[in-house]
């Protein structure tokens, strides 16, 4: 695949999947990334070994060029079927967890940021997906992430879970079922809740309900959920 896209700025950028080829510049961007985030920004960056990984098979990676330079990336991995699956967390049952691609990790030049680059690697991401391999799109996201929601949310993730994961890390789960729309099946009834509200939420999704947006409303997140 290789496609032309134009930026905000202007600027012509060229989106390619990456191969393990490019692994020194996947590291070399990622390292830059996490030398310009504040004190508790919520990037989880990936191992060398978990990219060789990716790259060797067990997922998609594609990259966006700017003369020459990597400035963007954003990848999605096939997981082990372990215990920890989020197909499991998502109430899928096992035999449909083969099915699950992961969002993962995606990264954008801090001199390249405001030109809506994630949200357009996630499009054409998706698009790539090898549908008669994968169903579902799972991944976690810390609650008020708020970049992270909001990103998710725009390629059509709902929140299915909210649990402890990773030991003591509280996480949404949130998933896409590629071969349907939620917005086709969803009633007009919605609920909002403060996003702090842990166990309000969780009684809403324990009934059915998904959370598909959130809001600021009076100096305070809240998360619409819909059935």
């Amino acid at each position: 695949m290789k496609q032309n896209h134009l930026l905000k700025n202007g600027n012509e950028i060229t989106i390619v999947r990456l191969t393990v080829d490019q692994l020194d510049e996947i590291l070399l961007l990622q390292r830059k990334v996490i030398g310009s985030l504040s004190t508790g920004s919520f990037l989880q960056p990936l191992m060398e070994e978990e990219y060789t990984y990716i790259l060797n098979g067990k997922g998609l990676m594609i990259g966006a060029y700017y003369k020459e330079q990597l400035i963007a990336f954003r990848a999605m991995l096939e997981p082990e079927l372990d215990e920890e699956h989020l197909g499991k967390d998502a109430g899928l049952p096992r035999d449909e967890w083969p099915l699950v691609l992961y969002s993962e990790i995606s990264n954008v030049d801090p001199d390249f940021q405001g030109n809506g680059l994630q949200v357009l690697l996630g499009k054409v991401l998706m698009k790539e997906v090898d549908q008669e391999r994968f169903r579902y799109i799972c991944t976690t996201v810390a609650p008020f992430n708020i970049a992270s929601l909001k990103d998710k949310f725009a390629h059509g993730m709902q929140i299915v879970e909210l649990k402890v994961k990773y030991g003591n890390l509280l996480r949404y789960i949130l998933m896409k079922d590629l071969t349907r729309s939620f917005e086709e099946q969803a009633t007009s009834e919605s609920h909002y809740v403060p996003m702090e509200d842990t166990v309000q939420q969780q009684r809403y999704l324990q009934e059915g309900w998904m959370g598909t947006g959130i809001d600021l409303a009076e100096g305070q997140w809240i998360v619409r959920f819909e059935k």
